[in-house]
């Protein structure tokens, strides 16, 4: 009974938190959010049945995600920022997670080259 009374606030805390964090990230689902991505659901079933070949499959999935993005109001906007050094512009889709970039470059020794180190500080090994 005691552990009832010790775990039973640590459980509401965390549904709490569970809660506001869905509540956060969940995009707000209109009724015609919710049919498109029925209609999407559908279609996908039936590109996957089997009876198309492999380009027409692909087509058929294509242009079933082209209908949702176009019920959501287009697909996600590519975002343009400088890298961390501000050497580079990464493009990545809005909403992914940026790149990580405190890899280092070494140049060569004779100069025609630049090397990125991965960011783990591993050294690549020639195969």
């Amino acid at each position: 009974m005691r552990c009832i009374r010790l775990y039973l606030p640590m459980l509401f805390c965390a549904s709490l938190a569970v809660a506001s964090v869905q509540a956060q990230i969940a995009p707000e689902v209109t009724p015609e959010l919710a049919r498109a991505q029925q209609r999407y659901d559908a279609q996908i079933e039936r590109c996957n049945r089997g009876n198309l070949p492999e380009p027409a499959r692909r087509a058929c999935v294509r242009e079933a995600g082209h209908a949702l993005d176009r019920a959501r109001g287009g697909p996600a906007r590519d975002v343009a920022e400088p890298s961390a050094s501000g050497r580079a512009i990464v493009v990545t889709p809005a909403g992914a997670p940026e790149p990580p970039s405190d890899s280092t470059a070494v140049t060569t020794p004779n100069g025609r080259a630049t090397i990125v180190l991965p960011a783990d500080g591993s050294t690549p090994r020639p195969q």
